[in-house]
């Protein structure tokens, strides 16, 4: 039997957000299948602000999540346009990642269940997420959304092995 998932809230991102995500991101294991190293904060500035934009233009963004009892940033979840000329190009992706104090608890189910929604809503019939095959803890949480593994691609970066999951909207 599933456990009942824990209440979420998403937020377009803030400003204020780019230092939230650095910090919550700051840590070797949750950058891990991420590049490895935490990013700068600059990267999180200009990522917020993309969200921002992506929100404004077309409904849905990476969103910042939040635990709805204290308000505390645990991450964040939601889709975007994928960013690359390789992989599933020209496609909405939807995507997640926690703090590592947040891993395990349903937040990233819930989340992206809540997200799912956003794009619906803009009228998105089909989404994407391109997980690192060795990032079982991602790949379990696209079996939770009812995606179904489509294709294997090899990273242009690092050549690492990644599955691409689809499921309809």
């Amino acid at each position: 039997m599933d456990r009942a998932l824990p209440a979420v809230e998403l937020r377009v991102p803030t400003e204020e957000d780019a230092m939230n995500w650095h910090r919550v991101f700051n840590d070797p294991d949750v950058m891990e299948f991420h590049g490895g190293a935490p990013a700068e904060i600059s990267a999180y500035e200009e990522l917020t602000a993309r969200q921002r934009r992506h929100h404004a233009e077309r409904g849905f963004c990476l969103f910042t999540l939040l635990d709805p009892a204290d308000g505390a940033v645990l991450g964040f979840t939601g889709a975007q346009p994928w960013p690359w000329d390789w992989g599933p190009a020209g496609e909405i992706e939807i995507g997640w990642r926690l703090g590592r104090a947040y891993w395990g608890k349903g937040y990233a189910t819930a989340a992206a269940q809540a997200a799912l929604a956003s794009v619906r809503a803009a009228g998105i019939r089909h989404v994407v997420s391109l997980v690192d095959a060795r990032n079982e803890r991602s790949i379990a949480v696209t079996r939770r959304l009812g995606m179904r593994r489509a294709e294997t691609v090899i990273t242009p970066l690092g050549k690492r092995t990644a599955y691409c999951h689809r499921l309809d909207v």
